[in-house]
């Protein structure tokens, strides 16, 4: 059974700041429902501050049943061209040159905010590791290591043919991720580990931002819930930020890794 607590604030945001505290929980653990909206009145009289609904726990059972995703529609059926006339009966033709190779797959560029790989002390543990691994899973790769802020390392994987590195929807990716963080904090300060290969996070991102206005808009258009596929919580991550500026829904996750969800519902109180 789902609890709330309601809080006020001088915006709505302080307001959900302010519930998030008091819960020690993340944005991703709650839903939030706006009772009333902040008012600044005129000249300091008649202000009103904002006060929400923060809902927390396990969903109950009578949650709305999951929506799904409507099936790619198939291309319709090219026609079919008419047979071309016997060589004897048309001039042969021209001589043509030869079709130039097809160009091979180029690494993702580097983006510009990264910088210069770095070679301090963490980033030759991240390099020892992943190479060892790497070995192991007879998948060789240039490893580039970056530090774009203090406390962050972003790895990047270069090769050909990666994508067993990468897994279903990123799967092995985030699982190396996982092992080379463990690793590397074993001792000393922690840092945290971002790892990626072909541009595949910059990719999935997009494709879930694309994915959540999708949803935010049958939402809205039906007023009933969409439950997505299980994602992990940089993706859940992902599709909350996406929404949380969209008038008419609202998001919240329920399950439990790896089977966590997000729901886009609808909110009337948002519109």
């Amino acid at each position: 059974m789902r609890a709330y607590i309601d809080v006020t604030g001088k915006t709505e945001d302080e307001a959900i700041a302010r519930a998030l505290e008091q819960l020690k929980l993340e944005r991703d653990d709650v839903s939030v429902e706006i009772l009333e909206r902040a008012k600044s009145g005129f000249l300091g009289l008649g202000s009103c501050p904002a006060r929400v609904r923060v809902y927390y726990g396990e969903e109950e059972e009578e949650a709305p049943a999951p929506v799904q995703e409507e099936p790619p529609r198939r291309p319709a059926p090219r026609k079919k061209e008419a047979p071309a006339a016997p060589r004897a009966e048309r001039p042969a033709p021209a001589p043509r040159a030869q079709a130039a190779p097809a160009p091979q797959a180029q690494p993702a560029p580097v983006p510009q905010d990264l910088g210069e790989e770095v070679d301090d002390e963490k980033a030759q543990a991240i390099r020892t590791f992943l190479t060892g691994l790497l070995q192991q899973m007879q998948s060789p790769a240039a490893i580039r290591v970056y530090q774009p802020e203090k406390g962050r390392y972003k790895i990047l994987l270069e090769g050909e043919n990666l994508g067993a590195l990468i897994g279903r929807r990123g799967e092995t990716l985030d699982a190396i991720q996982q092992l080379t963080s463990y690793c590397v904090n074993r001792t000393g300060g922690r840092v945290r580990i971002q790892l990626d290969a072909e541009g595949y996070r910059e990719k999935r991102e997009r494709s879930l931002e694309h994915l959540a206005r999708k949803v935010a808009g049958k939402v809205v258009k039906y007023r009933r819930s969409v439950t997505l596929e299980p994602m992990n919580a940089y993706e859940r991550h992902v599709i909350h930020t996406a929404l949380q500026d969209v008038p008419g829904v609202t998001t919240y996750s329920t399950g439990v890794d790896p089977n966590r969800r997000v729901i886009v519902a609808y909110d009337r109180e948002k519109k």
